[in-house]
């Protein structure tokens, strides 16, 4: 059976203005979450912060509530299913229909696979991979609930390559389900009005990235990046807002890949 003709977003005079609509970012206290949640605001957007941390979530809903749109801060785990549900209703309670939704939220390590244990190899992927998952279900039925919207998950130039330097299978296929996962669930909800896409930044001076086995090779691994740095969290901003706006309202399963030219070595 042929799935029905989605209908395009309005064509509005700032393509990618998101004033008046709401949005959820998962791991929105802290990186490249917080840099998306606050860009997301200042385009306009209403933001609900969850976070593990509930100190950085409310940093973040407090900063955003500076630039006068609504926020909210909600400290929840996204591998907890009922609490990513419950989530995404306070957000739709508090501040409107959910149309934006970001999920950031995730954890690197590096452990040589012959040293992985299965609690190791189980942790990662129940945040990285089934906690987004979680989110996305939660986010796509109050979307269809509204008429539909936009997904963006976080995605990473290690799930296209395999870092040599950095011995991280792990993290590196985490990443690499994440693009795949975002592909097949653009293909299913394209009938229900939602695009999903994917942002896959490379090496970026976040948190995650202060990691002493990043940290320790950041010269090394700068010398191999054609722009010759780190990105700042801020870079990401651009490439997520024009994914979630109407800017990119044909584009769906899409993984953006924002890493200075790394990925072309």
């Amino acid at each position: 059976m042929a799935s029905k003709a989605v209908k395009p977003s309005p064509i509005t005079a700032d393509l990618f203005t998101l004033a008046g609509q709401t949005a959820v970012v998962t791991g929105g206290g802290s990186g490249i979450g917080k840099a998306i949640a606050l860009g997301l605001a200042q385009r306009g957007a209403n933001v609900g912060i969850v976070d593990f941390a509930a100190e950085g979530a409310a940093e973040t809903a407090a900063r955003v509530a500076e630039m006068g749109v609504g926020s909210l801060a909600i400290a929840a785990d996204v591998t907890d299913e009922d609490g990513m549900t419950s989530a995404v209703e306070k957000t739709v309670h508090a501040l409107g229909p959910l149309s934006l939704a970001v999920n950031a939220a995730g954890i690197a390590q590096a452990t040589p696979a012959l040293e992985l244990s299965a609690e190791q190899f189980e942790r990662l992927y129940r945040i990285n991979v089934i906690g987004l998952f979680r989110s996305c279900q939660a986010e796509a039925r109050a979307m269809m609930a509204s008429g539909g919207g936009s997904i963006l998950n976080l995605a990473s130039i290690s799930g296209i390559v395999s870092h040599r330097e950095m011995l991280q299978a792990h993290y590196n296929s985490s990443k690499a389900a994440v693009a795949h996962l975002t592909r097949s669930l653009a293909t299913e909800w394209a009938a229900h009005s939602i695009r999903v896409n994917a942002l896959s930044p490379g090496f970026t001076l976040t948190p995650m990235n202060a990691r002493a086995e990043v940290a320790s090779m950041r010269e090394e691994i700068s010398e191999k990046i054609p722009t010759g740095r780190f990105a700042e969290p801020e870079e990401m901003v651009g490439p997520a807002v024009f994914l979630l706006s109407n800017a990119a309202s044909y584009c769906t399963g899409v993984d953006l890949v924002v890493d200075g030219g790394y990925t072309l070595l």
